[in-house]
């Protein structure tokens, strides 16, 4: 990867909220068509890494920079420009309960008015088919879904504008072992597909290993450590083993109990 431009790079961010220090001096490099996966116990930063990226929260100091450009530099319509490049799965989909499904899928194109309303629908059934829904499931409001469809629906409008650059939340949160699988399964397709960049946040190490590349660990607002996703659990870092394989006993535990 020598001598190439990351498709996402930082550069020594930080941000703080008042005495509290959330990311102190992140430094992590995506480089394009890959999947990161960035892991991280509650509270270690990497929410505000990932919101510091779409520009929701502005640091406090360092480079954020996309494809060699240093987007906390960028106007407001440099910023949308680069948005508009962006797809996003939330951890619980986040779908809009009152619409039905179509024009969650198509929410983003409508309001742009990339497509006309009358296409919508079926432009939202061939989106729905690329996830594995029957396009008849665009008529149903999310309330009538399974949390496995609403995930399925979620990566539906996530890669719906067709982006380059797609975040996961959690994306496999409050699922069985087996839809998990399958929702995991769906998004290397989709990213695999589009030639899209990803990078996502998982507490699920099963879920790490499938769909990331690499995997990036955070911990106390700092990288800690940066290698192949399938070594998780047997990199060799002790820290990064321990949250891996879920034990107690480890460097993390020691620091807690400080």
């Amino acid at each position: 990867m020598s001598g190439t431009t990351p498709k996402i790079r930082l550069r020594g961010v930080k941000k703080s909220f008042g005495p509290k220090k959330v990311l102190d001096g992140v430094d992590l490099d995506v480089q394009a068509g890959h999947g990161m996966v960035i892991l991280g116990g509650s509270g270690s930063g990497k929410s505000v890494t990932i919101k510091s990226i779409l520009g929701l929260i502005p640091p406090d100091s360092g480079v954020i920079e996309v494809d060699g450009r240093n987007v906390l530099s960028m106007n407001r319509r440099q910023r949308e420009e680069l948005n508009d490049r962006i797809g996003m799965l939330f951890q619980n989909a986040a779908l809009f309960d009152s619409l039905p499904v179509w024009e969650n899928v198509c929410f983003k194109l409508l309001a742009q008015k990339r497509i006309a309303r009358s296409k919508a629908r079926d432009k939202a059934a061939e989106i729905l088919a690329q996830v594995g829904l029957d396009g008849s499931v665009g008529d149903l409001s999310p309330s009538e879904l399974s949390g496995g469809m609403q995930k399925r629906v979620g990566l539906a409008r996530a890669i719906a504008t067709q982006p380059d650059i797609i975040f996961f939340d959690e994306p496999t949160t409050g699922l069985d072992p087996i839809m998990g699988a399958v929702i995991d399964g769906l998004i290397v397709d989709c990213v695999k597909r589009l030639g899209a960049t990803a990078v996502s946040i998982t507490h699920d190490m099963a879920s790490a290993r499938r769909i990331g590349d690499t995997a990036a660990m955070i911990h106390k607002g700092r990288i800690v450590w940066t290698g192949p996703a399938a070594t998780l659990g047997e990199t060799g870092n002790a820290m990064v083993d321990q949250f891996a394989r879920g034990v107690r006993e480890g460097p993390i535990t020691m620091e807690l109990r400080k």
